[in-house]
């Protein structure tokens, strides 16, 4: 997460609230000491960050997967040795 100081947020602070809208956070820092952390108002608290089902629709699992290369295992770990 990138931290500016007090000088250059209050410099650069159309341009730094526009990334954050973004979901770009940014830490402000008074004498190299963070301050305050600046996020987006609909930014995920931590802890809360959705991982479950972020992918769905978006590829499909084969009816047979869990069968798919049973030939080739036969033939590594089957009856003739």
């Amino acid at each position: 997460m990138r931290t500016v100081n007090i000088h250059e947020a209050k410099t650069h602070l159309s341009r730094l609230v526009d990334r954050a809208a973004k979901g770009e956070s940014f830490i402000i820092a008074k004498f190299g000491k963070p301050m305050v952390k600046v996020v987006a108002i609909d930014a995920p608290a931590a802890g809360e960050m959705r991982r479950v089902g972020f992918m769905a629709g978006q590829f499909s699992v084969p009816d047979d997967f869990d069968r798919m290369a049973d030939d080739e295992i036969e033939k590594l770990f089957g009856g003739d040795a």
